[in-house]
């Protein structure tokens, strides 16, 4: 099967994911077997489940870039866009399991943080709405 580069490079991406998924699987056991409640900080175990399905959604998004009708710079750029989104919401994730710094990232908010939200709800959203859109263009009758 010959995939463009975009479609390579989201898969790749997911991959990529998946791995780091299983990494932090790999932490989430660790903690949970020497801890006393025997559970993961509550920030490693998100960001082992987000790392899991991230993974699977950019292999999802891998599909509507194979399948969109937008010229290859314009697949590899929204998907790019979703994929950054993704992978900072897991970092943000993993630091503050580093440093149980909190339980709820949410309850001290500030400006940073609503403003890094609606950032990723417009990237994310708007990202795959591109992709879809080329899906649409390209595989529906008109």
């Amino acid at each position: 099967m010959d995939l463009g580069i975009d479609t390579t490079l989201t898969l790749l991406a997911a991959g990529l994911i998946f791995l780091l998924a299983l990494g932090l699987g790999v932490w989430k056991y660790r903690q949970m077997a020497v801890s006393e409640n025997h559970l993961a900080h509550p920030y490693v175990d998100i960001a082992h489940r987000a790392a899991l399905m991230y993974a699977f959604a950019t292999a999802l998004i891998a599909v509507f870039v194979e399948l969109s009708d937008w010229p290859t710079w314009v697949n590899l750029t929204a998907a790019a866009v979703v994929v950054f989104f993704f992978v900072a919401a897991i970092g943000s994730y993993i630091l503050h399991g580093a440093t149980r710094d909190t339980d709820n990232q949410f309850a001290h908010a500030g400006i940073p943080l609503h403003l890094s939200m609606v950032l990723l709800i417009v990237g994310e959203m708007g990202g795959f709405a591109v992709l879809l859109a080329g899906f649409v263009h390209g595989q529906l009758p008109a």
